[in-house]
């Protein structure tokens, strides 16, 4: 039975659903049962207006784009990390490295948010980072240990009590002995067969020798896929990662594609980041704690001493892109809109977050790749900069996510200014 056709069928088939996976809190279980969890009704709504929405819009004015391009302020969203557009309204739903997912709506369909407000707050999400949907319109929110799964999300918002499937436990996505403030935001999408990917970043800045074969077989520091519903399936299907925090399927040929992040401590210029591809059915192998990029080695030097004499995979995938280092590429989005020019379309636009130790400050940009014919991609250029100051070398914003809305314009994600632009495009 389809999952659509299984909601279909009313309250009490669903409610059945939701009361399979065990729960030990009292919230999680109450919203599993369509029971009320909360009192207050009225969720409190973030100001769209004011002097904090006239500062980010002023320094917006300073955004450099391709002629014919222009950035606006979608929404204020506080701390606002990477996107899930609605399938079937004019709303998307916005992860956090804190405690909230929020709601955004734009009810008039005027290109600017008329609402954000707080999305199931009775959950206690803990680093809700990941946001994304199924093909029949489930929600999905991969936090840093937990997965739930919410049916209808998008027509069932606007209260606290928010039904919900959880689908990997809290402590289940990972042990719970490798929990780390460090590298602990999912990102993730649903491919066509219905399986869930989740990056999940190794919580080193390069993991000892000691962890190396047991990260690899439990996808830290890497990708895995598995049912989105209930956690069953799990499997491995890339390797060899240091921390990625933002992937997407080509809806051309169906490859998986993710970023991936340096090394620290090797210097300003070295390694270069990754933009990644997967082809190979059964999972690959990308190089690294050995190797980042096409050559630059890491096993064995300072950020790496215990890896000294190491030997390289005996198969591994360069990237498709070598990367400026340290730019910190997030999130990303192949282009399926049609109001941008040609040369875009199927192309893929990449969020560049911004160095957090470089000597001289870079990144603070929104990056483009083309894809070529044969499915590989070509050169990356800027498409938007000025995020970042260059005469003071401090940001105004950092982009982490990258998505298309309804109407073809590209909504990005900054959660230092806690905002979300829209750019779009105009003969």
């Amino acid at each position: 039975m389809k999952h659509r056709s299984l909601f279909a069928v009313g309250g009490v088939a669903l409610a059945a659903m939701l009361a399979v996976a065990g729960v030990q809190a009292q919230t999680i279980e109450k919203m599993k049962q369509f029971k009320v969890a909360t009192t207050d009704l009225n969720l409190p709504v973030v100001a769209q207006e004011g002097r904090n929405a006239n500062a980010i819009r002023k320094n917006l004015e300073k955004v450099k784009l391709p002629p014919g391009f222009k950035i606006e302020l979608f929404a204020v969203v506080p701390d606002a990390r990477h996107m899930a557009v609605a399938p079937s309204t004019n709303m998307l739903f916005v992860g956090t490295r804190k405690t909230s997912v929020w709601a955004v709506t734009d009810r008039n369909s005027d290109g600017v948010a008329d609402e954000v407000k707080s999305f199931a707050p009775g959950l206690n999400f803990k680093v809700p980072n990941g946001v994304c949907w199924t093909k029949d319109g489930f929600l999905i929110v991969v936090e840093h240990n937990r997965v739930l799964n919410f049916p209808a999300a998008e027509f069932f918002y606007e209260g606290p009590d928010v039904a919900v499937i959880e689908a990997v436990p809290q402590g289940a996505l990972i042990p719970t002995e490798h929990e780390s403030f460090n590298h602990g935001a999912r990102t993730c999408r649903v491919s066509d067969d219905g399986k869930l990917h989740i990056t999940l970043g190794q919580p080193f800045n390069v993991q000892p020798k000691e962890k190396i074969a047991e990260f690899e077989k439990l996808g830290i520091g890497g990708m895995i896929r598995l049912n989105p519903f209930d956690g069953s399936g799990r499997e491995v299907v890339a390797r060899g990662v240091r921390n990625s925090v933002g992937m997407d399927i080509n809806p051309k040929d169906k490859t998986v594609w993710f970023t991936d992040n340096q090394t620290d401590g090797m210097g300003d210029d070295i390694p270069p980041g990754e933009l990644n591809r997967i082809t190979k059915a059964g999972g690959e192998h990308f190089g690294y704690p050995y190797i980042h990029g096409n050559n630059t080695q890491i096993a064995g030097t300072g950020a790496a001493p215990d890896l000294k004499g190491m030997q390289p995979p005996a198969q591994w995938t360069k990237p498709q892109v070598e990367l400026p280092a340290h730019q910190a590429q997030l999130g990303m989005n192949f282009y399926t809109g049609k109001q941008f020019p040609a040369k875009y379309q199927g192309g893929v636009f990449i969020a560049a977050h911004g160095s957090w130790n470089r000597t001289k400050p870079s990144g603070g940009l929104v990056q483009f790749v083309p894809i070529k014919a044969d499915g590989t991609a070509g050169a990356l250029e800027t498409f938007a900069e000025g995020f970042l100051d260059a005469e003071t070398g401090s940001y105004r914003g950092r982009p982490v996510d990258v998505a298309v809305w309804k109407d073809g314009s590209l909504l990005v994600s900054d959660d230092y200014a806690g905002a979300i632009y829209r750019i779009s495009y105009s003969n």
